[in-house]
């Protein structure tokens, strides 16, 4: 009997082994071209427009898709970002969207959340409720012009989308803004990010019940919602209790002078990708797995000092994915008529009333000063790149069509470059160092 040969497995290239070492040169090239460009528009709004890093990035995202680059030299974008790249630039946009709000989360205050949990709710419901009465008003005026919305979608998905689109918060765009400039621990700070969280996540049940009503079936939507309230509940009531023992074991290698060992944080990685992934599953977001993980991680030096390993790299390296490949779906040029203006135009005023102004009202109410409510309404009314997430979504499964999509990025984009200059309005620049915040208390 004849010897048998060798593996032709491994002796016979794949055909898949050309493809992969194609994407893998292109991924190097974008990447040198996604930190350059997210670097300078970074360096350039800090310089000159006193805005936050975030916004550069968000700017240098827009510019490197076909807004812009595609654009003025459509033959040096295709081949900066070939259109079998996405998915790679997808998964990392997605690690590390993921892995920051995971390091928002260590720096999250729960006990502050609960003092003022009555407060975040009411402007959370208040940010939800009317972008819901605008989306109902305005739903039927904007089904009668034809391609802003899919065909077959009804007048009640139609407005579920619209009202869920109106509502969301740049909660990761939120979070960084937030953290650039000093607010971490504030009351408005706080606030901010326990409205949004909340507001997010009842924006994405609501985008899993439009889904579900389209044909996916309603198992999405119950996926969704009971997941979501399963995760929270896990997080919040068991979560602190199970990762003590790695809080216990930094606090020891602290105490004996060794730094963070691989082992806690492998462990925190785990535990990261896991909450991730399940979120990602159950029809939710990798952003809202990540973040509840981190509020129930143990604080004091595990935090600090895995915030000190993972917060350069997540930052400079991989946020900046996040924003250009958003801005890779993004096509402003399709707002180009008088009439198509002019519905983008009472888009953005409608979306601007919905959430500065009943945020502001909600907040006053519950017992904010005027000026407080201001800013905390001008941190909520950033839409940022959340938006684009559910744009896309819209987008793909055809419940809006081009026009809508890229009327509602403006209002995105728009929303998001007024958060920083209204916020200096009210308070003035380095409103923190200057002592002129709210004292973080419970508001009665």
């Amino acid at each position: 009997m004849a010897k048998p040969g060798p593996n032709r497995e491994n002796s016979v290239p794949s055909p898949l082994q050309p493809h992969l070492m194609k994407l893998s040169i292109a991924f190097f090239l974008q990447m040198f071209v996604i930190l350059a460009t997210c670097r300078f528009f970074g360096w350039l709004v800090r310089r000159w427009l006193n805005q936050p890093q975030v916004i550069g990035e968000m700017i240098a995202g827009v510019v490197l898709g076909p807004s812009l680059l595609g654009l003025l030299a459509p033959e040096v974008q295709a081949f900066l970002f070939p259109p079998e790249s996405k998915a790679v630039l997808y998964v990392v946009a997605q690690l590390g969207i993921g892995l920051y709000m995971f390091l928002v989360g260590l720096d999250f205050r729960s006990d502050d959340f609960r003092a003022n949990a009555p407060s975040a709710v009411a402007v959370s419901v208040s940010g939800l409720v009317v972008p819901f009465l605008v989306a109902i008003a305005g739903t039927p005026w904007l089904m009668k012009v034809p391609g802003l919305f899919g065909g077959g979608v009804s007048a009640f998905d139609a407005t579920l989308f619209l009202g869920a689109a109106i509502a969301i918060t740049a909660f990761p765009v939120l979070a960084r803004i937030i953290q650039e400039r000093g607010l971490n621990g504030t009351l408005i700070g706080t606030l901010s990010l326990s409205a949004a969280a909340i507001g997010d996540a009842i924006a994405w049940c609501v985008l899993a019940v439009v889904l579900a009503s389209l044909g996916a079936g309603p198992t999405v939507a119950v996926i969704a919602i009971a997941g979501g309230i399963a995760l929270s509940a896990v997080m919040i009531f068991l979560g602190p209790r199970l990762f003590a023992p790695l809080g216990r074991l930094a606090e020891r290698e602290h105490a004996a002078g060794q730094p963070l060992s691989t082992t806690v944080l492998a462990a925190a990685l785990i535990l990261f990708t896991v909450s991730a992934w399940f979120a990602d599953f159950i029809g939710l977001h990798a952003v809202f797995g990540g973040f509840l993980i981190g509020t129930a991680m143990p604080r004091g030096v595990f935090a600090e000092r895995l915030k000190q390993l993972l917060e350069p790299f997540t930052l400079v390296f991989l946020l900046p994915v996040f924003f250009t490949y958003s801005g890779l779906n993004t096509q402003l040029t399709m707002v180009n008529t008088t009439s198509l203006l002019q519905i983008a135009l009472g888009v953005l005023s409608a979306s601007i009333f919905a959430k500065l102004v009943a945020c502001w009202a909600a907040a006053r109410v519950t017992g904010l000063d005027n000026r407080s409510a201001l800013g905390f309404g001008a941190l909520m009314n950033a839409r940022g790149l959340t938006e684009l997430i559910i744009l896309n979504i819209g987008l793909s499964a055809g419940i809006i069509g081009p026009a809508l999509f890229s009327m509602m990025v403006l209002m995105a984009i728009v929303t998001t470059l007024m958060a920083s200059p209204l916020f200096e309005a009210v308070y003035g620049r380095d409103a923190r160092r200057r002592g002129v915040l709210p004292p973080l208390k419970g508001l009665q």
